[in-house]
C-alpha cells in the first residue's frame, strides 16, 4: 500500500491471472462474495448496488466509469463515508497488476478518519484473497 495523499487508499496488487479472469473476480457478484463482500455489483454506468459489509453494514455503490477488463470505478457509502473506488487493470507477463484507488475520505470527521485507518490497513489483506478465489474458481 502506498499513500501520498491522506485522504486516499493506494494498493498494487499482482495477480496470476489473466485481466479478463480479474475483470470477474471484480464484477461476478458471486466471486465478488467470496474474497471480499457480496452483492449485486455489475459493470454497467449507473448500476446502484449495496454490499453486505458485515459489522460495518450494508453500503450503497453506484458504478460510475466502466472500461471493460481495464477500469471500474464506483461511489462507496455516499451519505456517510462519500468515498470512491477505483479498480485500474494492467496486463503484466503472466498475469494482471490490480491498482486500487479508495479516495475521498475526510481525516477531519471521527467516521472518515476512523474508515481511513482501518481501510488502509485492511485493504492489502483483502486484496491478496483474489488469487485464491480465482485458482478455485478455475478447477
Amino acid at each position: 500500500m502506498t499513500t501520498t495523499d491522506p485522504t486516499v487508499i493506494r494498493c498494487d496488487q499482482f495477480i496470476a491471472h489473466s485481466p479478463s479472469a480479474v475483470w470477474r473476480a471484480l464484477t461476478d457478484p458471486d466471486l465478488h462474495a467470496k474474497w471480499w463482500a457480496a452483492g449485486d455489483v455489475q459493470p454497467v454506468v449507473g448500476h446502484r448496488f449495496t454490499l453486505d459489509m458485515g459489522p460495518w453494514g450494508h453500503q450503497a455503490c453506484e458504478v460510475l466509469a466502466v472500461e471493460p477488463e481495464r477500469l471500474l470505478r464506483y461511489s462507496f457509502a455516499p451519505g456517510s463515508l462519500d468515498t470512491t473506488i477505483t479498480w485500474q487493470l494492467l496486463p503484466e507477463e503472466t498475469g494482471t497488476r490490480l491498482l486500487l484507488e479508495h479516495a475521498g475520505f475526510d481525516p477531519d470527521s471521527p467516521l472518515g478518519k476512523a474508515a481511513l485507518e482501518g481501510m488502509g490497513r485492511g485493504w492489502p489483506d483483502v486484496l491478496q484473497r483474489i488469487e485464491p478465489v480465482l485458482a478455485a474458481a478455475i478447477q
